[in-house]
């Protein structure tokens, strides 16, 4: 067979017919080596997909590419830990807790080292309420009205100006 690389999804750079032939293929039993060359596909991608298909069966193979799947505090803290401290391999890991990918169990495992399970938890997105620029109360010289409501006081502003070029215009209402 020749190569069967139809580009449909830029995340997703082989097709669903192609993973579905190899899903046939590991069906079959064959490894991985074997479903690259058969595909003329990288090594590499056909591993990946070989460890998405031992972790969530063929279904989740096929759906690859169509949504990320979203995993709950408790699973992503119990497939941390079974890596970090248990020292379960990452495809193990995959398999026993149903995880699609090995990015998101990289993506675990690298704060639960640093923070533990606390590093996990689930943090508000977007912009914390009520953090918008409050203005700075107003110095008694920056209030409006303040200072022109006061008897004597003058604007700041020259009352009228008269550019020297402009003059002999303003003078006789027309231009020279």
């Amino acid at each position: 067979m020749g190569g069967f690389s139809m580009s449909i999804d830029p995340r997703c750079r082989h097709d669903r017919s192609v993973r579905e032939l190899a899903a046939g293929m590991f069906d079959e039993g064959r490894g991985c080596e074997s479903v690259a060359k058969s595909l003329g596909i990288p090594a590499k991608a056909v591993r990946k997909w070989q460890l998405t298909y031992r972790a969530v069966g063929r279904d989740g193979l096929l759906k690859m590419g169509k949504k990320h799947a979203r995993y709950d505090f408790e699973t992503k803290v119990a497939a941390a830990r079974a890596v970090v401290e248990g020292g379960m391999s990452k495809p193990g890991a995959m398999e026993r807790f149903g995880i699609a990918s090995s990015s998101p169990l990289d993506q675990w495992c690298r704060p639960y080292r640093g923070g533990g399970a606390e590093a996990l938890r689930p943090r508000p997105r977007g912009r914390p309420r009520g953090s918008g620029s409050k203005a700075a109360p107003m110095t008694r010289e920056q209030e409006p009205g303040r200072e022109a409501g006061r008897p004597g006081a003058q604007v700041a502003y020259p009352r009228k100006s008269i550019a020297p070029e402009a003059e002999p215009r303003s003078r006789t209402g027309r231009r020279p």
